[in-house]
């Protein structure tokens, strides 16, 4: 029987309409969006179906949005007989991944991830405000090795390399104009691209301390239980098997880099060593297609790629 990896994408994959026709043709999704809509009496189902493009991009939306419809993906797989033996999120993605390995409940962590976005958008729009109401963000650099884009951040004031995404695509965090620095610098280092995300901050950069500051708060009377299955962390790029690290984890993943690319090598270096790709398959269920292009261009990707699952058309293929 084969063993599952998930992985699960973070901020700027949501799209409008989201895991509709997976509501639609599985009821344990449907219940998990009806369940979460209870639990934070808000209509999930009206926001992944019914929101445009710009109001799913807020922080308070697009969190709560993209953590739901990735569980709902996983309830809809778990109905098929597939669970994970492992499991990473990429940024906001750690959340359905703490789920997953059973160190958050399911009420936890619909409640957490709905007052981290909250609390995240209002920090983003006083750094908007302090910023003659230009919104702060994030940028993609492709083309230049990671340590020139770290490099170029250090040198402007306000920038932080945010995402080791690849060795060919590092994210840099940062104020409005900071931003606008960054793509002239990179530009003229030789990137190929420098490319604006679909996210309403900073995020992973010290910018975001205050916000850091005010989860520590919500988290202190959160029960995080040990991991049940492999997970990584974000912050350590490593395994993480306890859960008091990943509760602390979860606040300084707000103002540290996310270390993916470490992660995906540790991840590659278990299912080596516990049956290689024989025995494995790797998803990435949730919204959009990014992390299974990530680990495509690892060496062990292109050994065992991954499959994006975010419809379901994708989960009756499985």
């Amino acid at each position: 029987m084969a063993r599952y990896a998930f992985l699960f994408p973070g901020q700027g994959a949501q799209t409008p309409g989201m895991v509709k026709d997976v509501a639609e043709t599985s009821s344990a999704a449907k219940k998990i969006i009806d369940d979460a809509s209870s639990l934070i009496d808000f209509d999930l189902g009206k926001l992944l179906w019914e929101s445009d493009a710009e109001t799913l991009s807020r922080s308070d939306n697009s969190q709560i949005g993209i953590t739901v419809a990735s569980i709902a993906i996983m309830a809809a797989l778990k109905e098929k007989g597939i669970e994970p033996s492992a499991a990473m999120g990429f940024s906001l993605g750690e959340f359905p991944a703490l789920y997953a390995a059973g160190v958050l409940s399911f009420e936890d962590v619909i409640k957490v991830v709905r007052k981290r976005g909250l609390i995240m958008q209002k920090v983003c729009e006083d750094i908007a405000s302090e910023n003659s109401g230009h919104a702060p963000g994030m940028a993609a650099v492709l083309g230049l090795p990671p340590e020139k884009v770290v490099e170029i951040a250090n040198g402007i004031k306000d920038a932080y390399a945010a995402n080791m995404n690849s060795v060919k695509q590092t994210v840099v965090s940062g104020t409005f104009d900071s931003l606008a620095e960054v793509e002239k610098a990179a530009t003229e280092a030789g990137a190929r691209r420098v490319v604006r995300l679909k996210v309403a901050g900073p995020f992973h950069s010290p910018l975001m301390q205050k916000a850091a500051d005010e989860f520590d708060k919500v988290l202190s009377t959160v029960n995080f239980a040990d991991p049940k299955i492999h997970l990584f962390s974000n912050v350590t790029g490593k395994e993480i098997k306890k859960g008091s690290d990943a509760k602390a984890a979860a606040v300084y993943h707000l103002v540290r880099p996310v270390l993916w690319t470490a992660e995906e090598e540790v991840l590659a270096s278990i299912i080596k060593s516990e049956g290689g790709e024989a025995e494995w398959k790797v998803l990435e269920p949730g919204p959009g297609k990014v992390l299974s292009g990530l680990w495509g261009q690892t060496e062990f990707g292109a050994v065992l790629p991954a499959v994006p699952v975010n419809c379901a058309e994708d989960i009756a293929a499985l």
